[in-house]
């Protein structure tokens, strides 16, 4: 929904007092890519995961149960902060907002031969009354 001409006229009043106070940070701020700060939480994760495997196994070698149970414990954090970043880099996420270019499309069906599990349910539960 595209901004009313008022609502436009205060959102480019605020983003010149934001620059008029702070350019430096404005433009940094201005510029930035958000797929970047998803990327570099990837590496983090990716970091995480190793440091967890590294835990992991000095928890087997030593037989130091607690010390294996916390390398597995960061390996699965690691491993769902890095798909949650994963999929909002490459636009999966709920809260992210379409790339710029991208054409909102409707979703596809997919269509095949054969009914669908909940049509043959109905079917079977219409034909019921007709058998007996």
């Amino acid at each position: 929904m595209p901004l009313s001409e008022h609502e436009q006229r205060l959102l480019d009043q605020i983003e010149q007092a934001l620059y008029a106070e702070d350019p430096k940070w404005a433009n940094t701020v201005r510029i930035s890519d958000p797929r970047n700060h998803y990327k570099r939480r990837l590496v983090k994760a990716s970091i995480g995961f190793v440091l967890g495997v590294v835990l992991l196994m000095v928890g087997v070698v030593a037989p130091i149960i607690p010390l294996g149970v916390g390398g597995f414990v960061v390996m699965l954090a690691a491993c769902l902060w890095g798909l949650s970043s994963w999929k909002r880099m490459n636009g999966f996420g709920g809260d992210t907002a379409p790339r710029p270019g991208a054409q909102a499309q409707p979703p596809e069906r997919r269509r095949s031969s054969r009914p669908s599990f909940m049509e043959r349910m109905e079917e079977r539960w219409r034909r019921r009354g007709e058998e007996r």
